[in-house]
């Protein structure tokens, strides 16, 4: 767990840097499509690293806007509140701010950039239909991921998904509105713009891509040092029964926070649920299940 825990520091300042560079070429092979020449490269850089920082800082901020989630209140959402202090105590963490997403959908994440600056966030609907035990189960997983630094690599993919979507939205609608600019008098240009189509077209692929970089793994390592502060796996494993057996769909996921859930929140119902199936970040439930059992 310790040698998970550092890894995933490392992951995070690589996958930070490796950000820079590839943003940085994306916005210069852009800018050479659009007829603006290499000065963009510059604005590429400082794009990148703000938003590095950017997502670094306030990311957990952004994905609770996109979830529609509002601050949970210990009198409304007391075992809530009480689970979360005595698991945060048992694990040796400082408690973490606790928000709720308003949607009978059963689910939960963690998100922050380290265990002083966590965030667990639970829908209503898992609030409601999970028994003391079974919520205790899906808050240690949670708490888990915090104490092994997984919610930062999580945060930066979250927030570089976005940006990736937004760069090739904005460079496609250029195209269309005429934004390229004096591209008939520049040598190459035609190359650079069938590139740069390629790449906005391409860019939810490698988005996807970047949240396969964050292992499968860190889901059953959650899963087990989870067990190990409840010491009980018997009530994360009913917990992911009911949330196997939920049929819902998380209305406030998206693909680009879907990785974030402790399960996946589209269910298999619709195209982006079909796609990310495809290139699916959590393991498959009955396996966490058989190996929570076998503990």
């Amino acid at each position: 767990m310790y040698s998970q825990i550092s890894n995933n520091k490392i992951k995070t300042w690589l996958m930070m840097i490796g950000f820079v560079v590839f943003i940085t070429l994306v916005v210069w092979v852009l800018g050479e499509a659009m007829g603006y020449g290499r000065s963009w490269i510059a604005i590429g850089l400082i794009f990148s690293l703000m938003t590095s920082l950017g997502s670094y800082f306030w990311g957990d901020q952004v994905i609770l806007a996109m979830s529609g989630a509002r601050e949970a209140n210990r009198q409304t959402d007391f075992d809530f509140f009480t689970v979360t202090e005595n698991l945060a105590m048992a694990a040796g963490l400082p408690k973490p701010k606790l928000y709720v997403i308003p949607d009978t959908a059963m689910n939960a994440f963690a998100t922050g950039r380290d265990p002083n600056h966590a965030i667990v966030c639970a829908t209503s609907g898992i609030l409601e239909r999970l028994d003391r035990r079974e919520l205790e189960g899906v808050i240690a997983h949670e708490l888990s991921h915090i104490k092994n630094y997984d919610i930062r690599l999580m945060l930066i993919v979250g927030v570089l998904v976005g940006t990736l979507a937004f760069l090739a939205d904005w460079f496609l609608r250029s195209l269309w509105w005429g934004g390229r600019r004096d591209r008939e008098n520049r040598s190459g240009g035609g190359i650079f713009l069938v590139v740069g189509i390629v790449l906005a077209i391409l860019s939810p692929i490698l988005a996807t891509i970047i949240q396969l970089a964050i292992s499968r793994q860190r889901e059953y390592l959650a899963d087990a040092s989870g067990a190990f502060i409840t010491r009980y796996p018997e009530g994360l494993a009913r917990a992911l029964e009911k949330l196997s057996n939920d049929k819902e769909v998380l209305e406030a996921a998206t693909n680009a926070t879907a990785h974030l859930y402790i399960t996946n929140p589209f269910k298999g119902k619709d195209f982006g649920s079909w796609f990310a199936n495809i290139f699916n970040t959590h393991p498959p439930i009955e396996e966490r299940i058989k190996r929570l059992r076998a503990m």
